[in-house]
């Protein structure tokens, strides 16, 4: 039987977790909101796309926050960038037209940019390498139930009260959130409440060669490694299929499948129920398949793949008849994008030093949010054209592409071959 170690690095990534989800619901507020807001500020699809693409412009400046983070620490970075999420979150309810609205979700994306490092950063310094699959599907599931809540949350807000009430709500969560952040966490070398046994455990199950450097990490360096390209370009071509469903779906069942505000409260959150399971299921596949013999590197490869031949239903969404068909396909491709997603995104705690991961993790997210951008702008040029159906089929098979990129590119280091899922 194997010995009980503790439980606390298992509550500060369902802390994580809990950031992860209002940082999700932040983002998506916009989208459920949209159809109300286009009316009230005059906007056209074109301009909707315009806004979408000007957030994933901020995210895209991942790097940046990432580098901050590995140089102010966890504790004090990742509350300082959720006041500054939350308070932008809520000034949208100041805004009086699209240019304006455009500006604060630039500034939000660049904010609410620091969830996948600072996650990362979390899972690399506080879980031993078998448990660092499961550990990232875990706060990635915010993603999914964070996007999940926000039909249902913006559109009781919008009919209780006003579209500007669902962004001050959710802003003020992550108010909250950062307060708790910074009063509860420590680092594994501090906290109070982690047993020896616990710590020993931790840094026993890390790989020597993943030990932080004494120099900062040099993007230039980093840039270099087909490593990081193999992750990046995988990421960015996963990643339009997120923005999709976070940016566009709501708009989609109002504009083409006629849903009214009701209806998206209690369709829309679906696909992200779908995530979530995804989101668990991705590591464990990949575990399985690595108690099959095969390596910590490529079992992640396999399960990206596995996820990647999944969506290829996707589509389909824009042939079906039935709303609700097109519904229960865009739930197989949400379950089987965070199948895929978990494991590229957890490959850089994989791959690189514990010091570099959220610097490494930033400018991968800026790859992965370039192509997040590309697509939210192409949707928003010529949906009015050609209609969505030719996006569905887009994202579709792009991550096909990505599965050949890993195979080819990523290659494996002797340790990380050889550690657990």
């Amino acid at each position: 039987m194997a010995k009980y170690v503790g439980m606390t690095r298992w509550g500060i990534i369902g802390l994580v977790m809990l950031g992860t989800i209002i940082n999700y619901l932040t983002r998506s507020t916009l989208s459920v909101a949209a159809p109300t807001m286009m009316v009230a500020l005059h906007m056209t699809e074109k301009n909707y796309g315009v806004i979408t693409s000007v957030f994933q412009f901020g995210i895209m400046l991942q790097p940046i926050a990432g580098y901050i983070l590995d140089i102010v620490k966890l504790k004090l970075g990742l509350a300082l960038f959720a006041v500054a999420w939350g308070l932008i979150t809520m000034a949208h309810a100041l805004a009086g037209n699209w240019q304006g609205l455009a500006l604060l979700r630039g500034l939000q994306g660049f904010a609410e940019g620091i969830a996948q490092p600072g996650g990362l950063k979390v899972v690399a310094e506080w879980f031993p390498a078998r448990e660092r699959g499961f550990a990232s599907g875990i706060y990635n599931i915010g993603a999914s139930v964070g996007s999940m809540l926000a039909p249902p949350l913006v559109a009781w807000a919008i009919l209780q009260y006003n579209w500007q009430a669902a962004f001050i709500i959710s802003g003020g969560l992550a108010l909250v959130w950062a307060a708790l952040w910074y009063v509860c966490y420590q680092s594994p070398d501090r906290h109070k409440r982690l047993s020896a046994a616990e710590h020993d455990y931790i840094k026993a199950g890390q790989e020597s060669q993943l030990e932080p450097r004494a120099q900062r990490p040099s993007p230039l360096r980093i840039m270099r490694q087909r490593n990081f390209w193999g992750m990046a370009i995988a990421r960015f071509l996963a990643d339009p299929t997120w923005g999709t469903l976070v940016f566009w779906v709501p708009l989609y069942l109002s504009s083409v499948r006629g849903f009214d505000l009701k209806h998206i409260a209690l369709f829309a959150w679906l696909p992200f129920a779908a995530a979530d399971l995804g989101c668990l299921f991705g590591p464990a596949l990949a575990l399985w398949i690595q108690n099959m013999g095969v390596s910590l590197i490529n079992a992640r490869r396999w399960a990206f793949t596995i996820g990647a031949c999944m969506m290829t239903c996707v589509p389909f969404v824009g042939y079906v008849a039935s709303p609700y068909m097109a519904i229960a396909l865009l739930c197989v491709g949400a379950f089987a994008h965070q199948t895929l997603s978990v494991n590229v995104i957890t490959l850089a705690s994989d791959l690189f030093p514990r010091g570099e991961v959220a610097t490494v993790a930033g400018m991968v997210g800026t790859a992965a949010n370039l192509g997040a951008l590309l697509i939210s702008l192409a949707i928003g040029l010529l949906v009015a054209k050609i209609g969505y159906a030719p996006f569905f089929i887009l994202i579709g098979g792009l991550d096909l592409v990505g599965a050949a990129v890993l195979w080819i590119l990523v290659k494996p280091g002797p340790a990380s071959a050889e550690a657990g899922a």
